[in-house]
């Protein structure tokens, strides 16, 4: 029984499925609200569609180790609702070939995206679709990650062994279940061992404070903090990061520390960022979403000079955090029924992780939108219904082989300003940002381009 909803609650609405015991009826809970409308949501109000059914204790699953890797290779995947390990065996195969050609980091969440509730009643665990997703991580060659969100519906004021799916994204655990929270952590670390990288939560979920206007940081780092001590009591060796907050922004000025051509950062994002970082236990890394796009005007100025806005988020982390270990769990640079092809999107995806490679990013995941069934999947790793390469999933794979973590940055000029590029001692790659077929020097080579294309070459031997 795995509730649907696979997509990202504040750029993409999720559909979560409600399932009653022995019942065949199948209710879409239409119209879960996008993200601002998350923040005025009812914390208390459950329904409790899905009844947790008792079965045998299943033993954890035996995983391969990660591969061992040179460099933190930076980029990778979150699975969401769709993924390959439900898929028929042939498309599945052909999945793990695209993501583990080149092994990347691949996500998952405790509950929801793809995997059912962990703990329906208090100390009674079903972590079998999670065991399913983790293997197929295992299977494909994925560095583990883990994103410990959301919670069962008895930490949020609902009832034992009752799942109501359509509050999933908008309730944060109560502060009396805290602790509860941190132990099913500690059990999914244990379940997991070869998981050792670990974000606390998702965007905040719950934890926005409508009588003050502003995120309860407060609340969400005394959470943080229980959960992180447990996690270090499993295995010392285990990396934490939060605080996962959406750092949205808006094209008018308003009052705010950070700034640009791409707009204005919401300032209450930034204090619940400086307020984590002064009052968390610990951390190994700090972690953070958003979008290129601005609340009021979509990209500013342009589609391509709207990604600067996450190179100089990066830089404000950075020197906030003394220099911590910046992940990115989520970005998006495309507006709503923007009408892109295939090629502009992938361009404009290009550019963006050309600006987290230049500020000095550790770790970018990019939020599969992959579909049930076959048809178009705008941005998908690998076709529906087929398990072949997209360009996007091509993309990842060329900068998590070129562009590892701390990879050295070479200065390689354009004739033509349109053309962007980004390379290091062995590699270029290249990005015509323009509709049109663009012709310049790069790095000494004549190139022509055709309309949004992207090309590599290599540099020196090797």
């Amino acid at each position: 029984m795995i509730p649907t909803d696979g997509r990202h609650a504040r750029r993409r609405p999720p559909w979560p499925l409600a399932l009653g015991a022995g019942i065949l009826a199948i209710v879409l809970v239409t119209g879960i609200m996008i993200y601002a409308a998350v923040r005025t949501g009812s914390r208390d109000e459950f329904k409790g569609g899905e009844v947790a059914e008792i079965g045998p204790t299943q033993p954890a699953p035996t995983l391969e180790q990660p591969p061992a890797l040179e460099a933190w290779p930076r980029w990778g995947v979150t699975h969401t609702q769709y993924s390959a390990d439900t898929a028929p065996r042939e498309i599945a195969d052909q999945a793990e070939g695209v993501l583990g050609r080149v092994p990347m980091l691949q996500n998952q969440h405790i509950m929801g995206w793809g995997v059912g509730n962990p703990e329906p009643r208090p100390g009674q665990y079903n972590l079998n679709d999670l065991d399913r997703r983790m293997k197929f991580i295992s299977s494909s060659r994925g560095i583990p990650v883990i994103t410990l969100c959301c919670a069962p519906d008895w930490m949020k004021g609902g009832q034992p062994g009752r799942t109501d799916w359509s509050k999933n994204h908008t309730v944060a655990p109560k502060r009396e279940h805290f602790d509860d929270y941190a132990k099913l952590a500690a059990k999914v670390a244990k379940q997991y061992p070869t998981v050792k990288h670990f974000m606390v939560w998702n965007e905040f979920k719950g934890f926005w404070d409508p009588t003050t206007n502003r995120w309860d940081a407060e609340g969400y780092t005394q959470m943080y903090n229980k959960v992180y001590a447990a996690l270090k009591q499993v295995d010392d060796d285990i990396q934490v990061g939060g605080p996962y907050v959406p750092i949205e922004s808006n094209a008018r000025t308003s009052a705010s520390e950070l700034s640009g051509p791409w707009g204005t950062i919401d300032q209450r994002a930034l204090d619940a960022i400086e307020y984590w970082i002064q009052n968390k236990k610990g951390a190994d890394f700090i972690v953070v979403d958003g979008a290129s796009m601005t609340n009021d005007k979509g990209n500013v100025p342009d589609e391509f000079a709207a990604q600067a806005k996450f190179g100089a988020i990066t830089t404000w982390l950075r020197e906030k955090s003394n220099d911590m270990p910046v992940w990115w769990a989520e970005w998006y640079v495309e507006p709503e029924n923007s009408g892109w092809s295939e090629d502009k999107r992938t361009a404009v995806q290009a550019t963006a992780l050309m600006e987290f490679a230049r500020s000095g990013v550790t770790s970018a995941l990019y939020w599969n939108p992959q579909v049930k069934g076959q048809g178009t999947c705008a941005g998908c790793l690998w076709t529906p219904g087929g398990g072949e390469d997209t360009p996007m999933a091509g993309l990842l794979s060329g900068f998590t082989r070129w562009f590892p973590a701390g990879v050295r940055l070479q200065q390689v000029g354009s004739s033509d300003e349109r053309i962007k590029v980004l390379a290091q001692e062995r590699q270029v790659v290249m990005v015509n940002t323009a509709d049109a077929d663009v012709t310049a020097t790069v790095d000494g080579k004549q190139v022509t381009f055709k309309p949004y294309e992207i090309k590599w070459d290599g540099r020196g031997q090797g």
